[in-house]
């Protein structure tokens, strides 16, 4: 028998408060001194962060070759808006208690991250179960974000705002005013309390996020556009400018990512000169399983701006050039797909084309009735100007101020790069100051 729907309340006594869900189920929070569970989990945490948890966790973060897990897209835009909310004036509060909440159930499942007081003095309000947010935010996470600049916040620590003090557990029913993404909190933190989202997973895509937001961020992006805009008056040969991707590409950190953010910035480009024959694809998020989800490749055409009908699809494999596996999952996936009418792989050294391989791809070809191509991809940029006519110059113009500004976090319309880029921007910037200079 299914609970009765209710409406969502809370009941405050003399001693604890009771959250009742609108499934029927309620939560009961004691209040009074920490019990012994509760000292325990807080001396664990608070020994994770002081062993480093919360540093180790944004170096490792802020690394493009983070490995995050898939989120639903109302996950990630729900983590968005609270990054994206944050202004000189308000918003900085919220980020910082959602990181602390992030890291405390990382460390420890256990903790419930809607009780933010607990102490052992009688003259204080305290949850039986919770502990204290204030303690551990200006011991610990206040520092480690002002010491990464991910977040400019006073000394004393973002608890110190009146609005997260009250004696309340934080639920959807927490009344305090807030500005900045109230909404958007309240919801994540029902979802990590919940078990959700993964919080570690989590905390990785909020710290990435808040990387590619910071004030350096923002002056080194400025400054790279500016350096390109330079170059692009400068440098007039078609060649140079598209070595130039080549040598970002193979110098920079985790290649094999922005190799596909490059191959993506091209069709950008194409589209902004009005040649492809379809919709593109915004850019795929970063994956740590190897899944697309019936997706063919990492550029895709489709016939629809709902993007359901596959014509045209691109894979990008860098450092793999022998791809038998590859055609064989690339076989099961036009069963699904009998719209398509050009697929391939691109490679970034000269693809390995045994008989075996061409045979299969001709076979693929036969099978679906389709265009099979494994190019490298020099041959792929060639293929690209001459089946579609474009003016090499002016596409390598506009292909460099795509990838440059996807990287940068411009265009998180068709770019939507999740992973932290101001390694790539430090690298680009590096790039076009030596060709500038020479």
């Amino acid at each position: 028998m299914m609970a009765k729907k209710i409406e969502p309340h809370i009941i405050v006594y003399k001693d604890k408060s009771v959250l009742y869900s609108e499934d029927g189920t309620n939560q009961v929070f004691l209040e009074g001194g920490l019990s012994e569970a509760a000292k325990e989990r807080y001396l664990s945490i608070r020994k994770a962060l002081e062993d480093g948890f919360l540093e180790n966790v944004i170096v490792e973060s802020i690394k493009p070759s983070v490995q995050l897990k898939e989120m639903t897209e109302l996950q990630d835009s729900t983590l968005n808006s609270l990054v994206n909310e944050v202004t000189s004036e308000y918003g900085r509060a919220l980020v910082g208690l959602t990181v602390l909440q992030l890291t405390l159930k990382s460390i420890n499942g256990e903790q419930n991250i809607r009780l933010h007081k607990g102490g052992s003095n009688s003259n204080q309000f305290s949850w039986q179960e919770g502990l204290s947010m204030r303690v551990l935010d200006k011991s610990y996470i206040t520092p480690t974000l002002r010491k990464y600049g991910l977040l400019k916040l006073n000394a004393d620590g973002f608890m110190m705002t009146r609005t997260l003090a009250e004696n309340y557990p934080y639920t959807k029913l927490y009344k305090a005013k807030m500005r900045g993404a109230k909404k958007e909190w309240l919801e994540l933190t029902d979802w990590i309390e919940s078990g959700v989202i993964d919080p570690l997973n989590g905390l990785r895509k909020f710290i990435a996020l808040l990387n590619n937001k910071t004030e350096e961020f923002e002056q080194v992006s400025g400054s790279t556009l500016t350096g390109l805009k330079l170059f692009l008056e400068k440098e007039s040969n078609y060649e140079n400018k598209v070595k130039l991707i080549f040598e970002y590409v193979e110098k920079s950190t985790y290649s094999a990512r922005l190799f596909e953010v490059a191959m993506h910035s091209l069709f950008q480009a194409l589209g902004e000169m009005k040649v492809l024959e379809g919709y593109l694809t915004p850019l795929s998020q970063m994956r740590s399983a190897n899944k697309k989800h019936g997706n063919i490749g990492d550029v895709e055409i489709t016939s629809d701006n709902q993007h359901r009908s596959i014509i045209e699809g691109w894979d990008a494999k860098y450092g793999k050039t022998y791809l038998r596996d590859e055609l064989e999952e690339l076989n099961d996936k036009l069963f699904k797909h009998s719209e398509s009418e050009i697929v391939g792989f691109v490679t970034d050294k000269e693809p390995d084309l045994k008989p075996e391989i061409t045979n299969r791809i001709a076979e693929i070809s036969e099978i679906h009735g389709v265009q099979v191509k494994v190019l490298s991809i020099s041959e792929w940029i060639d293929y690209q100007v001459n089946t579609r006519n474009v003016d090499e110059n002016e596409l390598s113009d506009r292909w460099l101020v795509a990838l440059a500004e996807s990287v940068c976090q411009r265009r998180r319309g068709m770019a939507p790069i999740d992973e932290p880029t101001f390694e790539w921007v430090k690298e680009l910037s590096v790039e076009l100051e030596t060709r500038l200079q020479s």
